[in-house]
């Protein structure tokens, strides 16, 4: 069986998500993990599925002439090794360049593996919300660094252990 990783890129519009869907479902995808978003008029989503092969995957979406698409056939994920213990971070303070890079760049270094990461800026207001996996023992640290990244960037910083079952 194929795995695929597939990206969707357009300009947002109703029914979008239901035309992708429909285009694969059409060839016998079965869409295991996706995510969809809106990001300031335009929409993307990334999703993998198993099924078709690439290029039936490809010739499905083809008729989808507003969107920008990219299969790519991908290794089953490895057998689940230890993903470490859940946290989100969470910041929010006046925008300014490098945020991103500087908290993403604390967490690699306390081997935090970062699951999922959104943005927004509303205004002036920037607000970063990251799920991460963190080795065992190592938050007291990571909260640490992060609170030095955060005086340095002035804004605010919070890392609080995620509750499993929301995530």
């Amino acid at each position: 069986m194929h795995e695929l990783a597939i990206t969707v890129i357009g300009p947002d519009r109703t029914g979008i998500v239901a035309d992708v869907a429909e285009a694969l479902a059409a060839v016998g995808a079965n869409l295991t993990d996706s995510t969809m978003t809106r990001l300031r008029g335009h929409f993307t989503m990334t999703l993998i599925c198993t099924g078709p092969t690439a290029e039936e995957a490809t010739a499905a979406l083809a008729p989808l002439k507003d969107v920008v698409t990219e299969v790519r056939v991908v290794e089953p994920e490895a057998d689940a090794r230890d993903a470490g213990e859940p946290y989100v971070v969470s910041v929010h303070g006046a925008d300014r360049l490098g945020i991103v890079a500087a908290v993403t760049r604390v967490v690699a270094a306390e081997g935090g593996n970062i699951t999922d990461l959104s943005t927004r800026l509303t205004g002036d207001l920037y607000l970063l919300i990251a799920e991460v996996d963190l080795p065992p023992a190592n938050a007291d640290e990571l909260a640490e660094q992060l609170a030095v990244a955060a005086a340095e960037l002035g804004v605010e910083v919070a890392l609080r252990r995620a509750d499993s079952e929301i995530l």
